[in-house]
């Protein structure tokens, strides 16, 4: 399975709310032995090869990292998905999302981008909507107008007092992704959705 975890390359995103699919990648491999992520070369983007236990067994894995931007993430993603040899229904992308709550880490299969332009980049280049996603919650910045441009609450780092709750989540997405990885879309659905939210 392709894992991409979708964010902004340099250092002052880093703590970004649109890079936490970049610290749960990270700690995927960090957490399963795999090393740091290095440049893939012609990927266009950071990448690491290995296995990670999942609650049914060990299995193979490649980690992404884009590092195009995020408006151009699909790129790197058909790039690897080309070199690997993976179909698009073997690709699992992690995401900041808006529309749920800070805490919450939700497991789910297609879908639109809902404004997102990191997966609206991988639906356009990769040629459809069928990959899985685990969505972690940054919750919409306060006194949210429907149609409001939230590049800058997205763009911006969780504050620092959430800390610990941020590291929380990033531990309850890694459990996410090794469930579709080891159990499938639908039963990481099952085990995951039904999670109470993380709190600090």
């Amino acid at each position: 399975m392709l894992v991409v975890g979708l964010g902004n390359p340099g250092a002052k995103y880093a703590r970004n709310r649109h890079n936490i699919g970049f610290r749960v990648v990270e700690a995927v491999a960090s957490r399963h032995g795999l090393g740091e992520l290095r440049s893939g070369g012609k990927l266009g983007g950071h990448s690491a090869t290995g296995v990670i236990t999942t609650p049914r067994g060990r299995k193979k894995v490649v980690l992404l990292e884009p590092m195009e931007f995020m408006n151009l993430s699909g790129f790197a993603v058909q790039r690897a998905m080309k070199f690997y040899g993976v179909p698009l229904e073997e690709v699992l992308v992690i995401h900041d999302e808006i529309d749920l709550d800070v805490g919450v880490v939700r497991v789910k299969q297609g879908g639109g981008h809902g404004g997102h332009n990191g997966l609206r980049s991988i639906i356009e280049q990769c040629g459809g909507n069928g990959f899985a996603r685990v969505r972690v919650g940054v919750s919409k910045p306060p006194h949210h107008v429907a149609g409001k441009d939230v590049s800058g609450w997205v763009l911006g780092d969780f504050p620092a007092g959430m800390a610990a709750q941020v590291e929380k989540i990033v531990e309850r997405s890694v459990e996410a992704v090794e469930a579709v990885v080891g159990l499938g879309v639908g039963a990481a659905m099952n085990e995951i959705n039904g999670r109470a939210i993380v709190t600090g």
